[in-house]
């Protein structure tokens, strides 16, 4: 039995995906800063690597379930990137010896040096009931090399070379399997990779670790037959071993279209079940978080000078510029939208009432009645609510706005900036009540100049009742004097916080209350980081982009 090959096929432009995530970013330059410290997804460091960091692991383990008979074979493939390095060589015009340089200019083209990778894969496969005897240990090796292309001119003389190698990989995958308990005996499988490349030289940075590490490494498994089950959301029978796998750098999920069950795909970057590549995408972009039409319009938009460059780094950012500077025009509209799903309009109701003859021409209509004050979504048309007078006891302190606190940010924020408001004082606003039945505090930190700013635009931090401290209850005193509330180390008690406060958040589930009306908005919209939290926090310093000092040799 095989593997449906338009499954495998859809499986892979996924997995695709995944191995090149964050290759090259846009402005696809190799001096642009964010393409100076690259593979930040799935990396497997050799192990010496540990000695010098021991944040970066050199193995990953993924385990999931599946259903399946005994003599269903398991079919296990290991991808990943290989670092190669580019080195360019120039005939030198002294004495026609070859020598390295970091930029060759030929007949207009430019070649530079650079890291490269090349895919590698791996294959393992095992019969269930084998593996469910014995582990199986399958151990691979990826040798290092050099290869060479010569570069001549327009009229054939010999102007240089470009030299690429790459270092030898050697690693382990192991493969177990266990029967579940449970009327139904599904089948754990694990399957864990390890990277056991060594080398002659100590490892002195990153750079140096990469060149033995195994890059954006995940799995495809495949079981013909067999039935993989969703560790996401797994049926009610399975939940409990579902919540016992350990996935260490690395999440497994159902792959291919949404009718296979066949095949998983264990990926550094967490997926959902049967995620696919968008039809409209014209191209990779190295950057699937990314809307694609930003980065296309962006990347059309790129100086001459800046294409030149993004093509000779890499031959990848050369296709994908070629790619974007003849993008027909209707697949650049296709980005801009599209309707995943339709379904029809309802139909008359057989049971309602005919309706009312048209009047007759000349006939005035009457006036609409009824028709309330404040729309029904309007938070104001809630009149069970009243932030302004509510009120929530905290610590047996009645605690409404105007009423002054200790802020405590609780164990459940994950906003890095809570740092610099745990033990600040702050004055009540209003008592929010969401949709939930959830109560929340927006608070105004004191001695912020920007407070009444922030209050004309209704703007406000937001806590929940066990996230504060009322100052009534011992501690006015020490607010009042602006002394002995707790600050984070290293600053100053009078410092404002308008600079700490950059951003706002708005509690989940929606507020009700005339306090985030349209047209009051409740938070602001600043930048957000990769999980979709919004990010604030005094500005970091710009990052200087430019290259460093480079040999440059012109050949024309």
């Amino acid at each position: 039995m095989r593997l449906d090959p338009a499954h495998l096929e859809h499986a892979r432009k996924v997995a695709d995906a995944i191995l090149y995530e964050g290759y090259l970013l846009y402005p696809y330059r190799r001096s642009a800063a964010k393409n100076q410290v690259r593979f930040q997804f799935g990396v497997l460091m050799p192990p010496g690597y540990r000695e010098l960091d021991d944040s970066e692991p050199s193995a990953s383990q993924t385990e999931c379930l599946l259903e399946c008979a005994d003599d269903a074979e398991i079919m296990v493939v290991l991808r990943f990137l290989q670092l190669q390095r580019r080195t360019v060589q120039a005939v030198s015009p002294d004495d026609g010896n070859l020598r390295e340089v970091s930029t060759l200019y030929l007949d207009g083209a430019e070649y530079t040096s650079w890291d490269e990778a090349a895919e590698r894969e791996q294959h393992v496969t095992v019969p269930a009931g084998r593996l469910l005897e014995e582990d199986r240990n399958a151990e691979f090796h990826a040798s290092g090399g050099q290869s060479e292309e010569p570069l001549t001119d327009s009229r054939g003389r010999r102007a240089g070379r470009l030299v690429r190698d790459w270092a030898a990989a050697d690693g382990m995958i192991r493969l177990h399997a266990e029967r579940v308990a449970g009327p139904y005996q599904a089948l754990k499988l694990r399957v864990r990779v390890e990277n056991h490349s060594t080398s002659r030289d100590r490892l002195r940075t990153r750079t140096d670790g990469l060149r033995q590490a195994l890059i954006a490494a995940h799995l495809l498994i495949g079981v013909p037959g067999g039935r993989f089950l969703s560790l996401t959301d797994p049926p009610e029978w399975a939940a409990a071993e579902a919540g016992q796998c350990v996935n260490t750098g690395t999440w497994p999920v159902l792959a291919g279209p949404q009718d296979c069950t066949e095949l998983m795909l264990s990926s550094p970057v967490i997926l959902y079940d049967h995620a696919e590549v968008a039809a409209e995408s014209p191209a990779d972009l190295f950057d699937a978080t990314e809307i694609d039409e930003i980065l296309t319009l962006r990347t059309m938009a790129l100086t001459d000078e800046e294409k030149r460059e993004a093509r000779s780094s890499d031959p990848r950012a050369a296709d994908l510029i070629d790619r974007m500077d003849h993008l027909p025009p209707e697949m650049l509209d296709r980005l801009h939208g599209a309707i995943r799903y339709l379904r029809p309009a309802a139909g008359p109701d057989p049971a309602a009432p005919p309706a009312p003859a048209p009047l007759p021409s000349g006939v005035p209509a009457g006036e609409i009645t009824g028709r309330p004050d404040v729309p029904w979504w309007d938070p104001g048309a809630d009149r069970s609510v009243s932030p302004e007078t509510d009120h929530v006891v905290v610590a047996g302190v009645r605690v409404a706005s105007g009423s002054r606190v200790i802020m405590r940010p609780g164990i459940r924020r994950a906003d890095a900036q809570d740092l610099f408001l745990a033990g600040r004082a702050a004055t009540v606003q209003a008592v929010l009540h969401d949709v939930d039945g959830d109560v929340h505090l927006a608070v105004s930190p004191d001695q912020d100049p920007a407070a009444e700013l922030q209050r004309s635009h209704g703007r406000f931090l937001y806590f929940a009742p066990d996230e504060v401290e009322p100052l009534g209850s011992g501690s006015e005193s020490r607010a009042d004097q602006g002394a002995g509330i707790p600050r984070p180390a290293g600053k100053a008690e009078e410092e404002p916080i308008a600079e700490l406060w950059a951003t706002t958040t708005t509690p989940p589930g929606g507020m009700r209350g005339p306090a985030s009306r349209p047209g009051t908005s409740s938070q602001t919209q600043g930048p957000r980081d990769a999980a979709g939290h919004q990010q604030g926090g005094p500005a970091w310093p710009a990052v200087d982009e430019r290259p460093e000092e480079e040999t440059e040799w012109s050949h024309g």
